[in-house]
Order: structure tokens, then sequence, then C-alpha cells
């Protein structure tokens, strides 16, 4: 594997990417400038590439691509996501363990053994192999949220395939699992690098709510102007449990970004999560847009927000739940050449490992 927490360098010479950069229909992938900076200054206001970054843009542009997944569509829902895990502090020392994994992990199966989407960074996966299992087996539904965490749109195409193909790889080797959903690091997205991650057999997941936990200085973030603190983050919460039991937030639910990253990310959620499911329907946000089948092996699926969920051994028990139609799994990606190709390279490596 590359180095941890770095772009992965040389990805254009890469033996493992050069097969992906020959498969992909390049015809498909919109020539957007790579960006050197997010704050848009020379990008035009016409925004052509539907950068999320600079306007908040979910819609691609070009029409063979579905919107990111954004919002639940059912009012009252809330899609329980947490990023950049699994979590661990390195080096690892009894002060900081208190907040590694599997402490969240312990307390969602503690209340009403609650599932969330875990985006998980794929060179902390290489970390903390056995967090990141008891996730998975703990039947919360995993995304990819890249190798080593950059602005995705700064990187080249080449560096755009490695760090998809990179998280994938270890998620399949260490999880058994082919996600197909992803969520760029900071929203950093665009048209070029949405349309590499469907051609790779990923569809985007944004949010709509910030909780802002990332930026909360303590252990991660230093004290400075940029920084929040946690009565902020607390606050921000706290508006929107109030919208909603004022009967202000009734025209769809929401998927929240929150963070398995640090002591601040892991307080917040866990002093919330009680809160958050007694005021809302609290799923993962693949659940709340009736994402039965989030992974390209067919044999993992996971209920749904519907009239009936169906369990991970195929039974089907009814639920108290509104239905919102029939299931999106189709409009994730239907099987395709290119994502043939990469199953059988990380098979490939995988088994090379394994031998």
């Amino acid at each position: 594997y590359p180095e941890p927490n770095k772009v992965v360098t040389g990805a254009s010479s890469d033996p493992n990417i050069i097969p992906i950069m020959n498969s992909i229909d390049w015809s498909k992938v919109p020539n957007a400038t790579v960006t050197t900076s997010t704050s848009g200054s020379t990008y035009p206001s016409t925004d052509p590439y539907c950068w999320w970054t600079y306007n908040g843009c979910t819609t691609p542009k070009i029409d063979y691509i579905p919107p990111d997944i954004s919002i639940c569509p059912v009012a009252g829902t809330w899609g329980l996501t947490y990023d950049d895990g699994p979590m661990y502090y390195y080096p690892v020392t009894a002060e900081n363990s208190q907040w590694a994994e599997p402490n969240l992990y312990d307390f969602l199966l503690a209340h009403n053994n609650q599932k969330a989407n875990l985006f998980y960074i794929g060179s902390k996966i290489e970390g903390a192999p056995a967090a990141a299992q008891r996730g998975l087996n703990d039947g919360h539904v995993i995304c990819s949220h890249t190798w080593s965490h950059p602005s995705m749109t700064t990187l080249t195409n080449a560096e755009v395939v490695a760090e998809f193909y990179y998280s994938q790889r270890i998620m399949k080797e260490i999880l058994g699992i082919t996600p197909k959903c992803w969520r760029p690091p900071y929203g950093d997205v665009d048209d070029r690098v949405r349309a590499i991650a469907w051609q790779m057999g990923m569809r985007t997941i944004i949010w709509d709510q910030d909780t802002n936990d990332w930026n909360i200085y303590g252990d991660q973030v230093a004290a400075g102007p940029g920084a929040i603190t946690y009565a902020t983050a607390n606050n921000t919460v706290n508006g929107w449990i109030v919208n909603r039991e004022e009967g202000k937030d009734n025209v769809h639910g929401h998927i929240t970004l929150e963070h398995e990253l640090s002591n601040s990310t892991i307080t917040l959620a866990e002093f919330w999560l009680p809160i958050i499911q007694k005021n809302y329907q609290t799923m993962p946000a693949t659940a709340c847009n009736n994402i039965a089948q989030p992974y390209w092996e067919e044999s993992f699926v996971y209920p749904i927000q519907g009239s009936v969920a169906v369990s991970t051994n195929g039974s089907t028990t009814s639920v108290n739940a509104p239905t919102t139609g029939s299931s999106n799994d189709a409009h994730i990606n239907s099987p395709n050449r290119l994502n043939a190709i990469i199953l059988a390279l990380v098979a490939a490596a995988v088994a090379a490992v394994a031998f």
C-alpha cells in the first residue's frame, strides 16, 4: 500500500492504477481544471462543473450521473454518519485510547444498537484493522472516504483514481466489501471527480447539516481564529432539535456531518445521540434513501426506511416507517466492465497478500 495519510505519489506510473486509467471512458469525464485554491477566486460564476466547494452544487451537469445523496427524503429522519474512522491515535497511549475505538461503537450498541454510515479513510483501516472489522460486524454501513483524505479537486486524474482504488482495495482485503458509496473529504467534489467515482462504482454522499465538530479546538484542532468551542457546536445541534420540536423542520429529513476523529467529536456525538433518537427516526443515510445493498457483494442486505425492512439474513420485518418509494439501489450503479476490472484487480491484489 502507499504511504499512509499522503496522496499517492507517482500514481500515473503505478502498475495498479494504469489498467484502471486505460479502462475509464475519459470522453465521459469533464475536462475540469485541477483546482489550486478552494476559494474559487478564478472559477467561472456559471459553475460549469458543479463544484460543491464553490456553491454547494449537488446536481451534476452531466446527465449520466445521479445527484449526490445529500438529504433524507422523509421529514423527521436523521441520516447518521461519522467520517474519518476508524478512530485511533498513534502512538497509542492510555490517555488517547480512551477515545479510540471501540468507544463510539460500544456507545452506539448500548443505545438501541444504533446503526450509522461510517466513512472510512483507507490508510486508517491499515492502521486499525480490528476497529474497522468491529464497525462492519456491528452492522454499520461502510463507505469510502478515500485513501488519504485530500481535497479531491486538487488532484490529477491518476491521483483521484489511486485514492479510490487503494481505499476500495484495503476494504476488500480487511472487510471483504466493495462499497458503492463514498464521501469527498471537506465535501470537495466536482463533476470530474464524480464521473471518475461513478465509473469506479461509487455514488457521492454529501450532507445538508454540518455540526462543525471537526473544528472544535482541543486534541486535534489548535486554538485560533477559525476554531470553535464545544459550546458553539453544541448550540448548532440544539438549534436543529428546537426547530424540529417547534414544527419548523418538516420539509425533508437530514444527513448530518459528524466525525469519529477526536475526544471532542466523540463527546459531542455521544451527548446528542439519545436526544436525536427521541426526536427523529435515526438511521444510516443510505437507509433513509432506501439503499438496501450498499456493497457490490450481493450477500450484504441492510434494513431501509420503508414499509418492510430486510435483515442481513434475508428475512423481512415490518417496520413503522414511512415509505419513500422503490429502492434507490439501481440508481447507485449497474455492473459495468470497468467495475469488473477494478474488482478483479482488487481480488488479485488481496490474493497476492494472502499467499
